[in-house]
C-alpha cells in the first residue's frame, strides 16, 4: 500500500462541506483508506485573481491505486462535486473542490498528466501548514527537506485556522 498526501481546497459554496464530501467519497473507494486528516484552514487565494478565500485541509491515505488511477479518481470526485475544469492556459479559477496529489510514497513522477511531488507544494502555506499537523517529518523526495524545513523557507507563511477540528 502506498502512503499518499492529498491537498483539498474549496472556495465556492459550502467550502467545508465540499471538503468533507470529497473525503467521504475518497474513503468510499475500497482501494483507499484515510489514515490521518488535518484541521481546516482558511487561506487567501494563491496566484489567482479572486476575493473568495479558500478552506484547505490535507489528508493522508493509504492506497493500492497507482498514481494515474488515483488522479482519475480525484478528478471524478471533483467533477461529481461540481468542479469545472478549464484548459491549463486559463489560470486558476474559483472552484467547489480541488484535490491535488501532493506526494505518493517517495516517488518522483513527471508525465504530461501528473507531476509528483506536486510542483508547488513546497511554496504553499495552505499545504504545508496542514501537513505540519499530520506529517511534519515527511521528507520531500526532490529537495531532501522535511515539511517543517520547507515551511521555514516559504515567503508568505500566513494562514488562519478556521475550525481547529479535523475532517
Amino acid at each position: 500500500m502506498a502512503i499518499v498526501y492529498l491537498s483539498l481546497g474549496s472556495n465556492i459554496g459550502d467550502r467545508v462541506g465540499f471538503i468533507q464530501q470529497a473525503t467521504s467519497l475518497l474513503s468510499s473507494n475500497e482501494n483507499i483508506n484515510i489514515v490521518s486528516t488535518s484541521s481546516f484552514y482558511e487561506s487567501e487565494p494563491w496566484q489567482m485573481n479572486s476575493d473568495i478565500w479558500f478552506v484547505n485541509a490535507v489528508i493522508q491515505i493509504s492506497t493500492t491505486l497507482m498514481p494515474e488511477t488515483l488522479l482519475a479518481e480525484c478528478q471524478k470526485i471533483e467533477t461529481f462535486l461540481g468542479r469545472k475544469h478549464q484548459d491549463n492556459n486559463s489560470g486558476y479559477k474559483d472552484r467547489t473542490i480541488d484535490i491535488d496529489i501532493i506526494c505518493y510514497d517517495n516517488q518522483i513522477i513527471n508525465t504530461p498528466n501528473l507531476t509528483i511531488p506536486h510542483k508547488h507544494f513546497h511554496k504553499r502555506a495552505f499545504v504545508l501548514v496542514p501537513m505540519l499537523e499530520i506529517a511534519e517529518d515527511f521528507v520531500h523526495p526532490v529537495f531532501g527537506k522535511t515539511v517543517e524545513e520547507l515551511f521555514e523557507d516559504i515567503e508568505n507563511p500566513e494562514m488562519v485556522c478556521l475550525y481547529g477540528t479535523r475532517i
